[in-house]
């Protein structure tokens, strides 16, 4: 006990030296939302049979309708290629998402909003970006990006009952203003100002403050603003000062300047700028009226956070489904060599990787909105959401330009996949750039929130609480120990354990649940061994990045062999489950070894190694036959195809190319099927089929007088 007292002690005093200072916006987001599984991941204990019987997603009746019917109203009527040219979106567009409650997707239906589920408002945002980003933008903003949540969740019952249904039925199209000149990633260091002030006996604040990359702030007639504020002459009786979100109505303020746009790569949604100069705003105005005052970054964190798991995903789903439907379909009906070039090898790599990443992000979207629906809000888990996500998307749409050829790079409305790979990095850069979430928030957040006992013991040093610091001391010691002896374990016993070839459903799942098993207890040793970095780790980016792949890779991991377990009866969903989790073993070995060979402190480098992977190398890459099942998969008919194709909108207008290839898809697979085995003579199949073809190898073109008229801002 002495022993123990003494080398508690000791700890004690080498922790509080190296032990970073914690900034009150760090404490806001540490103390925002909820933990949950990524809190299992950081303990090295996940059960995936809690996650599934916990865990279930399904859509309303209502939801559905909206999504069959409304959704695909508003599919019908837009133009990609005429919102590109416009840089808008037409009257009529706008008209309808207004009186459809398109903008009041969450809000509740007390506020005459549709009070949709996180699941509802995933898919319907999925589905409008395969048709059009700049039409989903702008659904998307107010009900995940737009002051609507942090209405409903802080505001005032006066503000709520007054906006709310203002804002569902589009009598007020909103704006949130965070993003200054001065201030990009580092949003809580923006220099927008706002004095507490007392004029003709109201209480108000003098705001000056500067905005860019505001989406919807051209057409916005509600501003959201987020500003620090001071109270330099002791004005206020409640609240503070700090961080602070205010709602105004421009008609309201003359002195605001909003209205210019940005052009954000000719994608076509609205996205501007937001000024204004000494304007006083009366303190009736901060969401949540005085007493919020100072608790804007809280508030945020919160809020935003929640959609940002939501809606940037849900675009990127979007993006992998059309190059899985859409490539997948060409690959199989266009021909090259007299043969479909779906049968061709380099052509089957890059299918099977769109697959695989379709597959990947379809179940942790799914994972997600049923997190969402059981009342939590992981912030940690919405920023893997959202890098990986995007991430993906761009992987996905790059391999899927790369199949389409000059099919893919002839601007028009023939081409149904350039926009969306135009649009990928504003998705890579908006909401935290995926740099800064990758490098400083998934692990540095995670490690704090999420660690079953690191912030117990900053708490404690920073109480002077020596004697609590020793109870939570000792339990990071037995954490790491009983991590140690898992990873050495699995390291060993999962060297002789191979996946039997035709295994069962639940041999299948047995064996990743072992291999999971082994991926967290690594992880968890591994970020406690970060821990000795103390404070260093929050700028070591390049090992803090690596030890953020390993946190998302586990998470999509999970998420993947959950979706397996509620889609067991798909067939092959077994062969799409191991290509995809092999992905993730193989990245996961690759992080962690380079964690290891570039630790500051070689010793313990080589050490952490040794004991994640004690015999040498386990994982390899996919192998070829089975990258041809996966690209096959997409390419012809199959019950997998459709999975990963669910909630792809197909026009009614036979001159659409989604159409024109769903059209011919199975027409082209079962002419050449047959064809090929010599006894097809079916002449009027094989017309169709040849009909369709020439269409789909069809490319935009102009004249050149008219090349001015076809190019956009």
């Amino acid at each position: 006990m002495i022993v123990n007292r003494v080398i508690s002690g000791y700890a004690y005093n080498i922790i509080k030296r190296i032990l970073p200072k914690i900034s009150e916006t760090e404490k806001a987001a540490l103390n925002s939302g909820s933990v949950s599984i990524e809190g299992d991941i950081f303990a090295g204990r996940v059960d995936i049979s809690s996650i599934v019987s916990k865990y279930n997603i399904s859509l309303r009746g209502d939801e559905l309708s909206f999504l069959n019917n409304e959704t695909n109203k508003l599919c019908d009527m837009i133009d990609n290629h005429e919102i590109e040219k416009r840089q808008n979106l037409s009257p009529e567009t706008w008209e309808y998402i207004k009186r459809n409650n398109f903008m009041g997707l969450v809000i509740p239906k007390q506020f005459n909003g549709k009070g949709f589920s996180p699941h509802a408002h995933s898919l319907i945002v999925e589905k409008i970006a395969g048709r059009n980003i700049a039409t989903a933008v702008s659904v998307m903003v107010p009900n995940s990006l737009g002051p609507g949540e942090l209405l409903y969740h802080y505001g005032t019952e006066e503000q709520k009952n007054y906006y709310l249904p203002k804002l569902a039925d589009g009598t007020h199209i909103p704006c949130f203003g965070l993003t200054t000149e001065t201030s990009g990633s580092d949003a809580a260091a923006m220099n927008d100002k706002g004095i507490v002030v007392e004029e003709n006996g109201i209480l108000g604040i003098r705001m000056t403050f500067s905005k860019r990359y505001i989406t919807l702030a051209p057409v916005a007639s509600l501003i959201g603003l987020a500003f620090k504020l001071s109270d330099p002459n002791k004005l206020l009786t409640k609240g503070k000062e700090g961080i602070t979100v205010v709602l105004l109505e421009k008609e309201k303020y003359e002195g605001i300047d909003i209205g210019n746009r940005h052009n954000p790569l000719n994608i076509g949604f609205m996205n501007g700028t937001i000024r204004g100069e000494n304007i006083f705003v009366p303190m009736s105005c901060v969401i949540g009226g005085e007493e919020r005052c100072g608790m804007g970054w809280k508030m945020l964190m919160e809020s935003l956070g929640e959609g940002r798991g939501i809606s940037l995903p849900a675009m990127s789903v979007a993006t992998a489904k059309l190059c899985t439907f859409g490539v997948g379909g060409y690959a199989r009906i266009r021909k090259q060599f007299n043969i479909p070039i779906a049968e061709m090898e380099g052509i089957k790599e890059k299918l099977a990787i769109i697959a695989g990443i379709n597959y990947k992000m379809i179940a942790a979207q799914s994972l997600f909105n049923a997190i969402l629906a059981n009342n939590e809000k992981p912030p940690v888990i919405s920023a893997i959401m959202k890098y990986k996500f995007t991430e993906y998307g761009r992987i996905a749409v790059n391999n899927g330009m790369d199949i389409l050829g000059g099919a893919g790079i002839c601007k028009g409305s023939m081409n149904f996949l350039a926009s969306s790979y135009v649009a990928t990095p504003v998705a890579i850069t908006v909401e935290g750039s995926n740099t800064l979430t990758r490098s400083l928030i998934i692990f540095g957040q995670g490690l704090n929130r999420s660690h079953p006992h690191l912030l117990n013991i900053i708490t404690s040093i920073e109480n002077n609480d020596k004697k609590a610091f020793g109870e939570h001391f000792n339990k990071i010691i037995y954490h790491t120990l009983n991590n140690l002896v898992k990873s050495v374990y699995y390291g060993i016993y999962l060297k002789i354990y191979r996946n039997p070839s035709g295994a069962t459903q639940e041999a299948i799942s047995q064996y990743h649940e072992n291999h999971l098993n082994r991926q967290v207890a690594n992880f968890a040793f591994a970020a406690n061994i970060g821990l000795l970095m103390g404070g260093k780790i929050k700028t070591a980016e390049y090992i803090s990045g690596r030890y953020a792949d390993i946190l998302a890779d586990i998470y999509m991991s999970y998420a993947c062999l959950w979706y397996y377990k509620q889609n067991k009866d798909v067939k092959d969903i077994d062969k799409i489950l191991n290509y995809s989790l092999n992905d993730y073993y193989c990245n996961i070995e690759k992080n962690i070894n380079g964690i290891s060979a570039n630790f500051p402190i070689k010793i313990i480098g080589g050490l952490l190694k040794f004991i994640t992977y004690p015999l040498g190398k386990q994982y390899m890459p996919n192998d070829d036959k089975l990258t041809t099942v996966i690209s096959n998969a997409i390419t012809t008919p199959t019950e997998l195809r459709k999975v990963l194709t669910e909630n792809v909108y197909i026009s009614e207008n036979e001159d659409d190319r989604i159409r024109q290839i769903s059209d011919g898809f199975e027409i082209c697979y079962n002419v050449d099927r047959l064809s090929k085995k010599g006894n097809y003579h079916d002449d009027l199949n094989m017309n169709r089929a040849n009909e369709l073809r020439a269409k789909i190898i069809k490319v935009d073109e102009y004249r050149a007088d008219e090349t001015a008229s076809n190019t956009v801002l």
